[in-house]
């Protein structure tokens, strides 16, 4: 489009989030929303009665690529979704905003970073944390080299939640397309969930756990300030469900990458807890002290502890960002380019299919595995932060239909990060790094 031409806006997925994104859109003069699609058709007629001109309700998002007028998609499906629609709507002309995490596996999300590059599109990823004043800060000060060399990074999830009920034989609401809402993922019946919104996260088949659902935002900005590339050359997870319900991901992770001569870990929590060091987000260990970062503030200490100084910087909406992109047509003016976002994700699967692999295990036999990895004195210690913080919840066990122990142990995956693959790993976990998708929602091998 024109500079000053409005820009035609489709924004699939409604809920939570989606109604944000459309609100966000409506907002600005420079945009138009045309398309509101969902796949329940109960939501979305109440969003658009609250937007003028009033946009057109579809069922089908393949219905919204057809239209010439749209020139942005703005995707907040389920995760089993992102990476399909991202690359369907860039074949047919569109930029692309997509939330986070931006795939449900690997190879996929690799489809969406050569779509972007073959279709010459602007897609940004929902990591919207990258534009923040304090991550452009924090950013800066590492690249001047001023915390030295880093050698540790932690990025640090704690969220509460409670169990999602018991398994069972749950209704598909009648207003639903479960065929449009299902895609490329597996048809469940029955349906296991009592809530079949939301609770889709805690399910392999749909969601990526809140590894993936909320502790993609720590690391993707542990990564933004450190500027750690890859996949790194090896990973391992600790975890568990505690929960006695339907779900099958984890509620507590620790997943360990080895980056050579970094560790990068990302702690899970699910259980009510205490705060993390320093409350970060991320913590970031140089020769020259610490760098502590929430999602709003960032400061560094010394290697005592010793406050030196609070980093502040000029940060911008992260869609006001990607509407620049879009104007600009520079991917390089993206805080968050979909291979960044892509990055971010792997992390969090490598992490999810250690975990899927993983055996139940004793506290002894946990110990004995972290002591082989690199930084094993650091990793043991947050080991051990996480297995009191567990012993704490202990006496509430029967209370909250919840049960602490065993936690499962990952293998010791040896990652090709290159090549995004395993290194002698068991078939199993080569099996893990995509899926099998349901005709006709099949993710194109070239796109």
């Amino acid at each position: 489009p024109s500079p000053n031409e409005r820009l035609g806006v489709a924004v699939i997925g409604l809920r939570n989030r989606g109604a944000d994104h459309a609100r966000f859109f409506a907002g600005r003069k420079d945009c138009q929303i045309l398309y509101l699609c969902d796949c329940d058709r109960a939501i979305g007629p109440a969003l658009a009665e609250k937007i003028t001109p009033r946009p057109q309700l579809v069922e089908d998002m393949r219905r919204v690529f057809d239209d010439k007028r749209v020139n942005i998609v703005s995707i907040t499906t389920p995760d089993h979704w992102h990476a399909l629609a991202a690359i369907w709507a860039m074949q047919a002309g569109k930029d692309v905003y997509v939330e986070k995490p931006v795939s449900h596996n690997i190879w996929e999300g690799r489809r969406m970073v050569q779509a972007m590059e073959k279709y010459r599109r602007i897609c940004q990823a929902g990591t919207q944390h990258r534009s923040a004043g304090s991550a452009q800060a924090a950013a800066q000060y590492v690249r001047e080299g001023k915390l030295g060399k880093i050698d540790w990074i932690v990025s640090f999830m704690y969220r509460p939640r409670s169990p999602i009920g018991p398994p069972g034989d749950y209704p598909i609401p009648e207003t639903v397309n479960y065929d449009l809402w299902c895609g490329p993922a597996p048809m469940q019946r029955p349906l296991r969930r009592k809530n079949f919104h939301y609770d889709w996260h805690w399910f392999w088949d749909y969601g990526n756990g809140e590894l993936g659902n909320n502790g993609i935002h720590a690391v993707d900005l542990a990564r933004k300030i450190t500027g750690l590339q890859g996949l790194g050359q090896a990973v391992l997870t600790i975890g568990a469900r505690h929960f006695q319900d339907a779900g099958e991901t984890p509620n507590s992770e620790l997943v360990v990458h080895d980056f050579g001569p970094i560790t990068l870990v990302q702690e899970i929590r699910n259980l009510k807890s205490e705060e993390p060091p320093f409350g970060a987000v991320v913590l970031v260990r140089g020769t020259e002290g610490y760098l502590v970062a929430t999602w709003s503030s960032a400061a560094v200490f010394d290697p005592n502890g010793k406050p030196i100084q609070k980093l502040q910087g000029q940060g911008m909406d992260h869609f006001d960002n990607f509407l620049q992109a879009v104007r600009s047509r520079n991917p390089a003016d993206l805080s968050a380019p979909i291979i960044e976002g892509h990055i971010s994700t792997s992390l969090t699967h490598l992490g999810k299919i250690s975990y899927r692999l993983a055996e139940p295990a004793s506290h002894t036999d946990i110990q004995k595995a972290l002591e082989k990895l690199p930084h094993a004195a650091e990793v043991l210690e947050r080991w051990e932060s996480l297995r009191r913080h567990l012993e704490s919840h202990v006496p509430n066990e029967a209370k909250v239909g919840m049960k602490i122990w065993p936690l499962r142990l990952g293998p010791h995956l040896k990652v090709d990060s290159d090549k995004e693959t395993f290194i002698d790993a068991p078939a199993q976990a080569l099996t893990l790094l995509r899926r099998e998708y349901r005709p006709p929602f099949v993710v194109p091998e070239e796109v």
